[in-house]
């Protein structure tokens, strides 16, 4: 296994746990919202919660392509 590879399949790693944790905070401001709907910070809460989610995901596809290409 090559250098590259260890550290894309670290980042891989790490980028699901991040995952992991947005999506646990996506939730809790949904709970939230359910009790209190017309919060405004809720809303910018889940908007940049959903925005970052967005970024993970985006970032997951990018490793698990460069993954491909080490294992060819």
């Amino acid at each position: 296994m090559n250098d590259d590879q260890q550290i894309y399949k670290r980042q891989y790693k790490n980028a699901i746990i991040t995952l992991e944790k947005l999506e646990k905070r996506k939730e809790e401001v949904d709970f939230k919202l359910q009790s209190n709907p017309i919060c405004s910070h809720l809303h910018k809460d889940l908007r940049e919660v959903n925005l970052d989610i967005k970024i993970t995901l985006n970032e997951i596809e990018h490793l698990e392509s460069h993954l491909q290409e080490c294992e060819l």
